[in-house]
């Protein structure tokens, strides 16, 4: 079962990554805000394209388990907290090299990404038991 639910995270996180990265990346273009708030933008709104894709497709909640959207935004909260921190000390690190932006995104990325399918697996969408125990 969690190679079923890896293999479809993987699919579901790549998506959320364009949908971060179009945002992040288009925001910036446009000059709108600083490029700290152009990644927590871009961030959250894959953000609530994974909630939805992960709840129903990845982990299979068909109907709502009370408390799955607080984790999730608890963990979401964390999650980006890291992201645009990583993001953030890798740009100073990268600065005025060829990939000054999309080497320190995809580290961010990976961090959260990971941080995030723990999260899901054991805390958000974990399987209840029917019996009352955990």
């Amino acid at each position: 079962m969690i190679k079923r639910e890896l293999a479809i995270f993987l699919v579901v996180g790549a998506t959320t990554v364009l949908v971060d990265f179009v945002t992040y990346r288009g925001l910036i273009r446009l000059d709108v805000m600083a490029v700290d708030m152009a990644k927590a933008i871009g961030f959250l709104v894959g953000t609530l394209f994974a909630y939805f894709a992960n709840r129903f497709w990845t982990f299979g909640h068909k109907s709502h388990a009370p408390g799955n959207a607080c984790r999730f935004v608890v963990l979401y909260a964390s999650t980006l907290a890291a992201n645009v921190l990583i993001n953030s000390l890798a740009l100073k690190v990268v600065a005025n090299t060829f990939a000054a932006i999309q080497l320190p995104f995809l580290l961010a990325t990976g961090v959260s990404a990971s941080l995030n399918f723990l999260g899901m697996k054991l805390f958000v969408f974990r399987q209840r038991n029917t019996s009352g125990y955990l």
